[in-house]
């Protein structure tokens, strides 16, 4: 009988100790949580770790779940070290385990630790819409679903998972709307379409073009296309594109892609001549919009089928009478006429009647060239109406 009293009294006293150690690590928890500057909250609750931890304080997970979130200077790891003993602690409600988890994919992305990445932004997913449920009109657990999806699309287009990023980063814009989601997206684009990545890259522009606020993917879409060998796609891309806003490099790519097809389709060149001198005409820069202009001028007279004949009878003619004049300055130098022999004077006369019966068969050539040119400009004018152009 007295050694069930002695027993009674052993609890009791273990009793009253286990008590006091709780309320002792409760008084320090609970100073911690009043200092009102962050770093000092942080030293307090350390302090209280280094006493309380793994004495059952009902606070542990909350000290160290502050001290991985918490808005104070840390490195990287001790953030992660808190917040995985915090949740391996558990206890916490939805909205700081959520934090915590968020802290920690963020961190782990940041160190490239794409697995971790992935595990915890997966749980973040979890975590939000289990809060979600629970409670419906949280405005808050749709932004912690938005941030898991997005370090989880940072961790799959890491990965290389192009499909799976870019899946993880459209739900995440539908449920953020976050601009800075996109400009991430368009940093991805950007790097695979400089490496010349253009399979990738269109997966990332497509989806940007899908969202209607970046107009520029389209383009980017149409011009992979055409790098790709799908021009015919690529030039009815530039078409629409350029029905809706007339620009000098909308109607140049188009003028392009269609003076390429005129090799084996001549049928398209007076499109393109029309397109490209459009070009010459919206073309901010002096040096392209004049290369425009070439190029519509050289496939213009593609069509005149006796330009180029043309072309070298009045070289040939021009050489003719380059070597008579040539011939009379050489014989008869600055004799005049009356000073010339008969023989001398009819080879004279001779070789000027050949210069100018050369000259007009010149003149009569050169002016079936300005027909031609005139035709030219006449479709320059019409260009000029369609843009507005002076």
């Amino acid at each position: 009988m007295k050694k069930t009293v002695f027993a009674i009294i052993a609890i009791a006293f273990a009793l009253s100790g286990l008590a006091q150690a709780q309320s002792e690590c409760d008084q320090l928890y609970i100073k911690a949580m009043q200092a009102n500057v962050p770093a000092e909250r942080a030293k307090l609750l350390k302090d209280f770790l280094a006493t309380c931890s793994g004495k059952g304080s009902q606070y542990e997970n909350f000290a160290n779940a502050f001290l991985s979130t918490g808005q104070f200077p840390k490195t990287d790891q001790e953030a992660i070290t808190y917040g995985e003993k915090a949740l391996a602690l558990g206890g916490l409600d939805d909205a700081i385990k959520s934090e915590v988890i968020m802290t920690l994919a963020a961190v782990y992305n940041k160190m490239g630790n794409i697995e971790k990445t992935k595990t915890y932004s997966q749980q973040l997913i979890q975590t939000g819409t289990a809060g979600k449920a629970k409670e419906p009109e949280g405005a808050g657990w749709n932004k912690l679903i938005g941030i898991g999806h997005f370090l989880m699309g940072q961790a799959r287009q890491k990965s290389n998972d192009i499909s799976g990023a870019l899946e993880s980063y459209q739900t995440a814009y539908s449920l953020l709307n976050d601009n800075q989601i996109l400009v991430e997206v368009k940093k991805m684009g950007k790097t695979f379409y400089d490496g010349k990545k253009y399979a990738e890259a269109e997966k990332v522009y497509r989806f940007l073009a899908g969202t209607g606020k970046d107009p520029d993917s389209i383009r980017i879409i149409a011009d992979i296309l055409a790098q790709t060998g799908r021009k015919a796609e690529a030039l009815q891309m530039f078409k629409d594109m350029y029905a809706k806003k007339k620009t000098g490099d909308m109607a140049n790519n188009i003028g392009i892609l269609l003076a390429q097809e005129s090799k084996t389709n001549p049928a398209v060149i007076p499109e393109a001549v029309n397109h490209l001198l459009e070009a010459s005409l919206l073309l901010q820069n002096q040096g392209q919009a004049q290369k425009a202009r070439n190029l519509a001028e050289y496939l213009f007279m593609s069509q005149d089928k006796e330009w180029n004949n043309r072309v070298k009878l009045i070289q040939e003619s021009q050489k003719l009478i380059d070597d008579w004049t040539k011939t009379i300055n050489t014989k008869f130098g600055d004799k005049n006429e009356d000073e010339l022999t008969p023989d001398e004077r009819r080879e004279y006369r001779k070789l000027n009647e050949l210069i100018d019966k050369e000259k007009k068969t010149v003149e009569g050539i050169q002016a079936q060239q300005k027909a031609t040119m005139a035709r030219l400009e006449t479709l320059l004018a019409q260009a000029k109406q369609r843009v507005g152009a002076k």
